[in-house]
């Protein structure tokens, strides 16, 4: 049995872990960089260790840094969380190798599908139904040239190796076939240290629907169910709600057997996605297999009530998955939309700092994933995302209410935050009739980056309730002492009041 586990991770995602953990009578490792001595993930842990610089690459990244830690704690287990090394077969391969349970796919599985070349080829052996394009590297203009035409334009040239959206071009003309081919191979080289490109089908407006699925060691596998990925910007995912919008028994039950069909090709043991791109006409197409846990997961775990963590490391241990595909059902609906330390009206800048306080907020059906507190500063070295905030309604309607209502409540002072751009996506006419696809943002750019007269007016309220605050201490304006004010106090209450702070007097 498992009985301590390290989780190669920072952030909310090594916390969620180790919640599981505790749960579970698991001992909990953290390891941890420079810049997050006092990250909330190691205060959490039962044990933590230092791996090196603040830098991911001399740190998060470092795989002998991690053996090593795992080894002095004598943990035997490792959970790679997402990002950093989740999806590294070499990681994998070096678990396996030191004795250590690798709480995740095997180092082949990882390299398969790890290589959209040969996840094509795969799923095309297994009968998924996949985009159309080619199966093997461009390696030539002429060789572009041909394979585009033979494909039709217009097509998406991507990176084998790639993902987050780096390494792909949509070529529309001819014209643009070369120097897109050019640019992109030199992107997924710079990224991935790979220059392998292949060429698919532009599908256009389509919705990224994901499914969910687990596999265990005896051959059993399930999904659970789909996830709407579509409101992206950059290709990266901001908003995601379960159950898709667009989504039909008839066409779930489809998705859904081609989802086990993808985990069963390969032998997958885990928790996973089966990526799709869904067109209007509700035709879908594979895209990929994410071989992780995706930032997303908590959504799928609050419409079936199952914890996928707890799921992973059973399945890691050897224990079959126990329930039946017809053992699961979909209650409710889910939300979660992602935080990030960033400023929306200056090109999404990452907005690092100093927090001063945080309002998490409460009340039924809101589950809120974060690692940041008051008085924690928020390093510029990792990804600025700093939560996931979910919530769950009977229905789609009450889920987006109680979205709003929850957007409300989440305050933070000191750094700039997504927050507003996300209140605007829920109060979006588009997002509430729930047929949008991944050219929403783009579609709905000037209503989502409008910047609401509330937002200035919410900064003047906490300047004047802060000054408020601060006389009320102090005894600054009050009638005892107005000599040490430059106005009055009927004039301080009548700049309260159009501040809307009259309830501090």
């Amino acid at each position: 049995m498992i009985k301590k586990i390290l989780v190669a991770n920072r952030g909310e995602i090594a916390i969620r872990v180790m919640h599981s953990c505790r749960e579970m009578g698991i001992t909990s490792v953290a390891v941890y960089s420079e810049a997050d001595r006092n990250s909330k993930h190691v205060r959490m842990a039962d044990e933590a260790y230092y791996i090196g610089p603040s830098a991911s690459a001399e740190s998060y990244l470092v795989i002998d840094n991690i053996i090593e830690a795992a080894k002095k704690s004598g943990a035997d287990a490792i959970h790679p969380g997402y990002g950093f090394l989740s999806e590294n077969a070499t990681f994998s391969d070096r678990c396996k190798n030191e004795g250590i349970t690798f709480i995740g796919p095997t180092s082949e599985v990882i390299s398969i599908m790890g290589d959209k070349i040969s996840a094509r080829k795969k799923m095309v052996k297994a009968g998924v139904s996949v985009v159309p394009g080619t199966k093997e590297n461009l390696v030539s203009d002429e060789d572009a040239l041909r394979v585009v035409k033979e494909v039709g334009l217009p097509v998406m040239i991507k990176a084998s190796a790639g993902g987050g959206g780096k390494g792909m071009r949509l070529v529309r003309t001819e014209e643009e076939i070369i120097p897109g081919v050019r640019a992109a191979k030199s992107e997924a080289l710079a990224g991935f240290g790979d220059d392998t490109v292949y060429v698919e089908k532009f599908v256009e407006n389509p919705h990224h629907i994901e499914f969910q699925i687990l596999g265990d060691s005896h051959g059993n596998a399930v999904h659970l169910f789909e996830r709407e990925c579509s409101v992206q910007r950059r290709h990266q995912k901001v908003v995601e709600e379960t159950p898709s919008p667009i989504m039909t028994p008839e066409l779930q039950a489809k998705m859904g057997e081609q989802a086990v069909m993808a985990t069963k090709a390969v032998n997958y043991v885990g928790a996973g996605t089966v990526e799709f791109l869904v067109d209007d006409d509700l035709n879908y197409y594979f895209l990929e297999m994410n071989t992780r846990l995706q930032v997303e997961h908590p959504i799928t775990e609050q419409v079936t009530g199952i914890d996928l963590v707890r799921a992973q490391i059973e399945v890691a241990d050897g224990k079959e998955i126990p329930f039946k595909q017809e053992d699961l059902h979909q209650q409710g609906h889910a939300i979660e939309a992602r935080v990030y330390a960033e400023d929306p009206y200056s090109n999404f800048m990452p907005s690092p700092g100093l927090i001063q306080n945080i309002s998490e907020p409460l009340g039924p059906g809101i589950r809120h994933d974060g690692y940041v507190y008051s008085g924690y500063t928020i390093p510029i070295h990792y990804d600025p995302m700093i939560s996931k905030l979910i919530v769950w309604g009977a229905n789609r309607d009450e889920a987006i209410d109680r979205m709003k209502r929850a957007l409300y409540s989440y305050k933070l002072s000191g750094i700039k935050t997504n927050i507003s751009f996300l209140s605007r996506i829920m109060e979006s006419e588009d997002f509430a009739k729930g047929g949008y696809n991944t050219n929403f943002i783009a579609k709905n750019e000037d209503f989502l980056m409008a910047e609401r007269e509330i937002d200035s007016e919410v900064e003047d309220m906490a300047i004047a309730a802060t000054f408020l605050a601060f006389i009320d201490k102090t005894g600054i304006g009050t009638n005892s002492n107005k000599e040490d004010a430059n106005c009055t106090e009927n004039e301080w209450k009548a700049f309260g009041k159009r501040r809307g702070v009259m309830r501090l007097y």
